[in-house]
């Protein structure tokens, strides 16, 4: 392979140092396999077969990875690069197996230009990605790190100790980047212009977007919520599963995800149901006008507080919510600790019961709506009575009915013409 100079002559680049015994080396290889599998019918097999060693590998590889990680707990991070590291590299072998057992390689020299296979190029590549997996190996570090300082530190939440992990991932790997892109010659000022056109591009087509990811920042650091709590947002009310920077996500009472952007998180009045470890709920209940109501909360007190999921402190209690129609209202409200929506129903069910059958026990009545009928007389005199049969008939014309209970003939008076 030639190379020219600036002033147009040509040269020949040196020799790479063991190039031509590499190359020598590789042929071998290729000739080996190659005929190892002369026929379509052995390149099948000879194809599932390295599918099944490589399938083989990588169980032996997870089933030996706890073994080790059981017996040195300090060396849990070592073990998983070490463990992707096999993985990724016999995938890697494989996939060059299969392309040498199809007769391939002639392919991929055709459609590989020649002046990229040299040895420069050949050491950037694997400097770029010994950079990157160096990169990899760093974060997984700063993970262990930011997860012990968070446990240490009470004022930093789970889900800011995984925040921060990420943010620290995205800066390692974008000085590694650059670091690439300098062994490449990249100049990144080309690349940081071209970004910034590219930025305000996307800034303006994606404008929505970037609103839900400042207002994750928000969210993040304000802490409204953290996992687990009990909130309504706007329409929605349930348990926070997971916040990211564009969303949170809650699960409701019918067990369904709800997705809320952050900015409607922000822009919403947020309800936190449970901030202190804890859910309040209520119960509506009425009981007769005739009822002693002292009574009546006396034991629907007592009720709540012999239930096993309903908290003792704070002490559940009974308030008056006013006059029905039929009804005096009464309201249980009770306390639940590490709330969900399955406990919750189930404490709600609970409670109904016992409260429902220590008023029966009690004889306390638990009224229905009611509506009572009485009898009038009409614009024309007629009544009807509790047999829904028309029975009398007072002044006016008309047919109807007599004073006596008997049909008349139309005319006015009971005596007849």
């Amino acid at each position: 392979m030639t190379q020219t100079t600036p002033d147009g002559a040509a040269t020949t680049p040196p020799p790479v140092p063991g190039g031509d015994a590499v190359a020598s080396a590789a042929s071998t290889i290729v000739e080996a396999i190659q005929a190892a599998f002369p026929s379509a019918a052995a390149q099948l097999v000879g194809t599932v077969l390295g599918l099944a060693a490589l399938g083989l590998l990588a169980v032996a590889v997870r089933k030996v990875g706890p073994l080790l990680k059981g017996r040195s707990d300090d060396h849990d991070l070592l073990i998983e690069t070490a463990q992707a590291s096999v993985i990724t590299t016999w995938v890697v072998v494989y996939l060059l197996f299969l392309i040498v057992v199809w007769r391939g390689t002639g392919l991929v020299v055709r459609a590989v230009p020649t002046d990229l296979v040299t040895g420069r190029t050949v050491a950037r590549t694997v400097l770029s990605v010994l950079i990157l997996l160096g990169a990899g190996l760093l974060t997984r570090l700063t993970k262990r790190g930011i997860r012990d300082v968070g446990r240490n530190r009470s004022a930093l939440s789970d889900h800011h100790t995984e925040i921060t992990h990420h943010v620290v991932q995205v800066a390692v790997y974008g000085v590694s980047l650059f670091v690439v892109f300098a062994v490449w010659g990249v100049n990144p000022a080309n690349l940081l212009v071209g970004a910034g056109f590219a930025g305000i591009v996307l800034g303006l087509a994606a404008r929505q977007t970037l609103g839900a990811v400042l207002a994750g920042f928000v969210v993040l650091f304000s802490r409204p919520f953290e996992l687990g709590d009990w909130v309504v947002i706007g329409d929605q009310e349930g348990v926070v599963t997971d916040i990211t920077i564009v969303n949170t996500q809650i699960r409701t009472f019918d067990d369904e995800y709800v997705m809320v952007p952050n900015d409607r998180v922000t822009d919403s009045n947020v309800v936190n149901r449970s901030r202190e470890g804890r859910l309040r709920l209520n119960l509506d209940v009425g009981v007769d006008y005739g009822t002693d109501v002292e009574e009546a909360i006396a034991i629907a007190t007592e009720a709540m507080a012999d239930h096993d999921l309903v908290l003792a402190r704070p002490e559940p209690h009974v308030v008056i919510t006013g006059f029905g129609d039929s009804s005096i209202g009464l309201r249980l409200r009770f306390h639940i600790d590490t709330p969900s929506a399955r406990k919750m129903w189930q404490a709600r069910t609970r409670v109904t019961l016992a409260v429902k059958r220590a008023f029966d026990e009690a004889g306390i009545e638990i009224p229905f709506p009611q509506r009572a009928l009485s009898e009038r007389t009409d614009r024309d005199g007629v009544r009807v009575g509790d047999d829904g049969v028309t029975v009398e008939s007072g002044g006016g014309t008309g047919d109807g009915a007599g004073t006596d209970g008997e049909a008349t003939d139309g005319r006015a008076g009971g005596d007849g013409a």
